[in-house]
């Protein structure tokens, strides 16, 4: 599996894949470039989406290639420039790169036939002495506070506009606010008492108690946030229309045709429900309310703090 590091690939990556880059006469990728955040544990990652590449291949009869980034950010800017032909985005950078340049929502997780749903954390460890919210909201100015990455959703577009809605602007209401730079740094710097107060989701919660890397009792959840819309994965537009349909019914098409690989991919995070969940159509009115969210939240999610 290739990857893309920092804010752009690296350009050794680069010219090794122009060629597989390239689009045939019909607009159809000559090899399927997929860009994905490689999440907390690039080793797991790797493991879980060989199943999904070979069953792709399978399908679309060309071979299929991941390229991993340590963040949203980089992927991103791999599909708004032409890096890679599609992507696994969460929602905020889907809509982030809606404002810059229109995609084709292809599919998102489906759970029982209904878009499967995730949820943003805001939590602390006992030793604050922080309870609640309110807590929070009296002693501000003496709390430091982390977000997950830049890009993420639930690790910071959520929960800054939360803050930001009960009157502490991430900015300026905290000691001192900073980018954990994932999920699990964020809730291990607050483990460990370097942070006061840290944000991420709740399957990520969950998955590090499952693997004894936290306690229950060591992290107080200070808020959890409405349901929100799974990862949606994206193409360009540039890519040929019937052949973009057909990458997203082998998506639809996984659970039934090749059940172990998306049963591995969803058990990370969601174990009890992997079987259950697969991928179903999604469309960019899904994102609506996110882009509602953004426009209510003004600028406190657009600067890395």
């Amino acid at each position: 599996m290739k990857k893309l590091i920092g804010a752009a690939i690296v350009l050794l990556a680069l010219a090794g894949c122009r060629s597989k880059q390239a689009l045939d006469a019909n607009g159809v990728p000559y090899t399927l470039l997929v860009g994905i955040y490689e999440g907390d544990n690039p080793g797991e990652q790797t493991r879980v989406l060989d199943p999904i590449r070979e069953y792709l291949s399978r399908k679309l009869g060309r071979p299929v290639e991941f390229l991993t980034s340590s963040d949203y950010t980089s992927v991103i800017e791999a599909l708004l420039t032409k890096k890679v032909h599609m992507a696994y985005l969460s929602p905020f950078p889907y809509v982030l790169a809606t404002q810059k340049q229109k995609l084709i929502p292809l599919v998102a997780a489906g759970l029982n036939g209904k878009p499967a749903m995730y949820r943003s954390i805001i939590f602390t460890s006992p030793s604050t002495g922080l309870h609640s919210m309110e807590d929070v909201r009296r002693r501000s100015h003496s709390l430091t506070l982390c977000f997950a990455d830049p890009a993420s959703t639930s690790g910071h577009l959520v929960p800054a506009a939360y803050l930001n809605s009960i009157g502490l602007d991430p900015k300026t209401a905290f000691k001192e606010s900073m980018f954990a730079g994932s999920h699990v740094a964020s809730m291990l710097s607050v483990k460990s008492g370097k942070i006061d107060v840290g944000c991420s989701f709740e399957y990520g919660y969950q998955k590090l108690i499952r693997e004894n890397t936290i306690k229950p009792e060591d992290l107080t959840i200070l808020w959890t946030s409405d349901p929100i819309v799974e990862n949606p994965i994206a193409m360009r537009t540039d890519i040929n229309p019937e052949f973009a349909e057909k990458v997203k019914q082998a998506y639809i098409n996984m659970q039934r045709d090749a059940p172990e690989a998306a049963k591995g991919y969803f058990a990370r995070y969601q174990p009890k429900q992997a079987d259950s969940l697969g991928y179903m159509a999604i469309s960019d009115t899904a994102f609506d309310g996110l882009r509602k969210l953004m426009k209510d939240a003004g600028d406190i999610t657009t600067d890395k703090q």
